[in-house]
């Protein structure tokens, strides 16, 4: 399972670092692992992962939310933000003209077309420089993140279809003839992603936690029979190999977690008091035997 790496230690600044260091350790990251220019298999994600902790520690506001409470303050639910969500949609005008999207993506949108105009005065994809292509955001839900999905949409009044791979993410940028689509990927109460594996939180009661059980668990290919073991503790994670998002230029896929919670029940009925008085004066005999 992916584990957030430190914001300061992914871009190699100090956390007393001025916004110049930043921003300067950034461009230089940045151009070492754009994807179109770095071929190593992993250079997506770590440019990914290089934009995330820039767009945090970036912002004033952002920086000092992570600085108390760390990366789990942007994560889903946490009042935070994602450090590069989008909550426009379902598929709307965003800019044409070079700078941020007005009334776009925000303060801490990141273009990466800018980092090759910036160091090499055009863009790497053709004469043309990135800033003068119309770019529009598509959003689109889990599944069809994960699985990939053909739209249909209307630009500038005509008719087009638009074939997202499977595997993107928010953020994720395509390149079309003559402009550019940014995906939003709405939640999924189901499945929590981390990069291409997925988390998904399953309840159990005591009983089937303590006997062990045969549970159905929800995947994106459907649902999956699951053996739990007995004595199974709240917060084991099952590991299901090769169960979690497709990597978006092929090769493989991510895996998912299981995470186990077992739920104590806050009413009890005068038998199940009774059979658990038993069951904990069997167990103080059984531990008084040794």
């Amino acid at each position: 399972m992916a584990t957030k790496r430190d914001y300061y230690d992914i871009l190699g600044v100090s956390k007393g670092a001025s916004g110049d260091e930043i921003k300067k350790a950034y461009r230089k990251l940045a151009l070492e692992w754009h994807p179109d220019r770095n071929k190593a298999a992993h250079a997506n994600e770590k440019f990914k992962e290089i934009n995330e902790a820039y767009a945090v520690l970036s912002d004033p506001k952002k920086k000092e939310t992570y600085d108390q409470f760390g990366a789990a303050a942007f994560q889903p639910g946490m009042g935070g933000g994602s450090p590069g969500g989008y909550q426009q949609g379902p598929f709307t005008y965003t800019y044409s003209t070079g700078g941020p999207p007005a009334g776009g993506f925000g303060a801490d949108f990141i273009d990466p077309f800018e980092i090759f105009e910036q160091f090499f005065g055009g863009s790497p994809f053709s004469g043309r420089r990135a800033s003068q292509r119309t770019t529009y955001q598509l959003s689109i839900d889990f599944m069809e993140a994960v699985k990939g999905v053909e739209k249909s949409v209307e630009i500038d009044g005509k008719k087009q279809s638009i074939k997202i791979p499977a595997g993107v993410d928010s953020g994720s940028r395509i390149r079309f003839s003559d402009y550019d689509i940014i995906i939003a990927v709405q939640p999924d109460s189901r499945f929590h992603r981390e990069d291409y594996d997925i988390i998904t939180d399953i309840t159990i009661s005591i009983s089937k936690a303590a006997l062990g059980d045969v549970v159905s668990v929800p995947t994106i290919d459907g649902l999956l029979k699951l053996k739990m073991q007995p004595g199974t503790q709240s917060g084991t994670l099952v590991r299901l190999r090769g169960k979690g998002v497709p990597h978006v230029r092929g090769g493989g896929r991510g895996d998912q977690y299981v995470r186990v919670k077992v739920e104590i029940p806050h009413k009890l009925t005068s038998k199940q008091k009774e059979l658990l008085k038993e069951f904990e004066e069997e167990n103080n005999k059984k531990k008084g035997w040794f």
